[in-house]
C-alpha cells in the first residue's frame, strides 16, 4: 500500500496544479464554447469558433503525450514561474481579451515550470492550437485593413453576375443590382472562413505527418487561401444576386441561417479534399 501513497505524493504537485486549472478555467472554456455554438458572443470572438474543434484536439494530443511527459526531468525554468504569475493576475484583472489569454500564458507557465524547456517543446502544438483558438480583438483591429480584399470580392462578383445578363454596377466595395445596393462589409470579406480553413489545415498537417514536408504544407497553406478566396467570392456573388432578384428567405438563409453553416462545412471538406489530392499528386510524382 506505501508505493500508491509514494506515487500519489510524488505526482501531488501535477494533480492540484491540473485540480486548480480545471475550477478556474473551465467555466471561461465554457462561457466560448456556449457563445460559438448560439453565437451568443460578439461578432469578434466568433472568428475563433475553430476553437470547438481544436481546443478538444489540443486536448487530446496533450493527453497523449502524458507518457512523454513523465520521462522528462523535473527542471524548473523560472519564465514558468512569472508566466503563471502574470497569466494568474490578467485573469483577475477584469479585462476581457487578458482574461481569455490568460489561459494559454498559464498553460505555457505551467509546461516551463514543471518540466522546463523539454516540455514546452512537448507540447507546443497544443498551446499553440489553444493560443489561436483564445477569443480577443484581433479581428476588429484587421478591419480597416480589409479594404482591397473587399473591392476584388466586389469586382469579382460584379463581373461573374454581368457574365449572367444581370444588370449590375459596381462602386468600391457596392454592388447596385436592379436597383438595390449590397454591401460586402468587412465581416463579408471572409477572413472568418480563412481563419478557421487555415486553423483545420495545421491540424491536418500534423494529424497526417505532412508537417515535415515543408513543401507539402507551403503548398497546402496556399492553396487554402486561395480556394478560400474564391469561396468567398462566389458566396458573395450569390448573395447580391438573392438580394438583388427579392429572394430574401435565400438571402438570410445563406447569410446567417443554416445555408451559412452548410458553406462553412463545404468548405472544411474541401481542405480535406486539398489535402488528399496534394499527398496524391506528390506520390505520383515520385513514382
Amino acid at each position: 500500500m506505501a508505493i500508491p501513497h509514494r506515487l500519489a505524493f510524488r505526482h501531488l504537485p501535477d494533480l492540484t496544479a491540473i485540480g486548480l486549472l480545471l475550477l478556474i478555467y473551465v467555466p471561461l472554456v465554457i462561457h466560448w464554447c456556449e457563445g460559438w455554438l448560439y453565437k451568443t458572443i460578439s461578432i469578434e470572438h466568433e472568428y475563433f469558433s475553430h476553437g470547438l474543434l481544436g481546443l478538444p484536439f489540443a486536448a487530446y494530443m496533450a493527453w497523449s503525450q502524458f507518457p512523454q511527459w513523465q520521462q522528462l526531468p523535473q527542471r524548473h525554468h523560472p519564465a514558468g514561474l512569472l508566466l503563471l504569475v502574470g497569466g494568474l493576475a490578467l485573469y483577475f484583472s477584469h479585462l476581457p481579451d487578458a482574461i481569455n489569454f490568460s489561459l494559454p500564458i498559464v498553460l505555457t507557465g505551467i509546461c516551463l515550470w514543471f518540466k522546463g524547456r523539454e516540455g514546452l517543446s512537448l507540447q507546443a502544438l497544443p498551446l499553440l492550437l489553444v493560443f489561436l483558438a483564445t477569443p480577443n480583438s484581433l479581428p476588429y483591429l484587421i478591419t480597416p485593413y480589409t479594404l482591397p480584399l473587399q473591392r476584388l470580392i466586389a469586382g469579382a462578383a460584379g463581373f461573374i453576375l454581368m457574365q449572367l445578363g444581370i444588370q449590375i454596377q459596381v462602386e468600391q466595395i457596392y454592388l447596385f443590382v436592379n436597383d438595390r445596393i449590397v454591401e460586402v462589409a468587412p465581416y463579408c470579406a471572409g477572413l472568418k472562413m480563412l481563419f478557421t480553413c487555415l486553423y483545420v489545415g495545421l491540424m491536418l498537417v500534423y494529424w497526417t505527418g505532412v508537417w515535415v514536408d515543408r513543401k507539402k504544407t507551403t503548398l497546402f497553406f496556399l492553396s487554402i487561401i486561395s480556394l478560400s478566396v474564391v469561396a468567398n467570392i462566389l458566396r458573395n456573388t450569390l448573395l447580391a444576386f438573392f438580394h438583388g432578384t427579392g429572394q430574401v428567405q435565400a438571402f438570410h438563409w445563406l447569410h446567417s441561417s443554416w445555408g451559412s453553416d452548410m458553406y462553412a462545412a463545404g468548405l472544411l471538406i474541401m481542405v480535406v479534399l486539398l489535402l488528399r489530392n496534394i499527398e496524391q499528386s506528390q506520390v505520383k510524382k515520385a513514382e
